[in-house]
């Protein structure tokens, strides 16, 4: 998504409901944290995620794995695998529950989080923004749209500065 693009506003989340990941093509999400050298693994229903910090539904991170049931929020699937992606392999290798205290990596991870949307089909950052606002992520601008549009900037130069996103502001995805 363009700066651009979110300029135009979010799509709305329907009365707190956030996409789940049974709501979208699995085989999408397992191929795209491929790219990254990260594998998805899918947890039966009901049974408690490994490495998750927030615990319920939401995603957990253990290495290289992003872990998640078919009712997690795509958003904090997408959370949990960016946090993997920024990190080099040897902090990786090491990550268990929680991956970072780095206020700037946080950051960064947000805006990272939007942009994978866009690269799952039927997803999209639009959707990724306003779940975040729906589950109750709190920025200064008021919602996840305007952080990254007009608040992110520190965010935008280290995504950069890792060959993350390119000069547009788009995200790069590895071969």
């Amino acid at each position: 998504m363009t700066i651009e693009a979110l300029a135009a506003g979010t799509a709305p989340a329907t009365a707190g409901a956030v996409l789940m990941l049974r709501d979208i093509d699995v085989d999408s999400v397992i191929a795209l944290l491929a790219r990254y050298a990260l594998q998805l693994q899918l947890v039966g229903d009901g049974i408690a995620i490994p490495g998750s910090y927030w615990g319920e539904s939401e995603a957990g991170l253990i290495g290289h794995a992003v872990f998640a049931r078919r009712d997690t929020p795509v958003h904090s699937l997408l959370h949990e695998a960016a946090h993997l992606i920024v990190l080099d392999p040897a902090r990786r290798a090491g990550v268990h529950t929680d991956a970072t205290d780095s206020i700037e990596e946080e950051n960064a991870v947000c805006v990272l989080q939007s942009l994978l949307g866009d690269a799952l089909p039927g997803v999209g950052a639009a959707r990724v923004l306003a779940d975040m606002d729906a589950w109750g992520y709190t920025f200064r601008l008021g919602s996840a749209a305007a952080y990254v549009r007009d608040d992110a900037g520190d965010a935008w130069d280290w995504l950069a500065a890792r060959g993350l996103v390119d000069g547009d502001r788009r995200l790069r995805l590895p071969a």
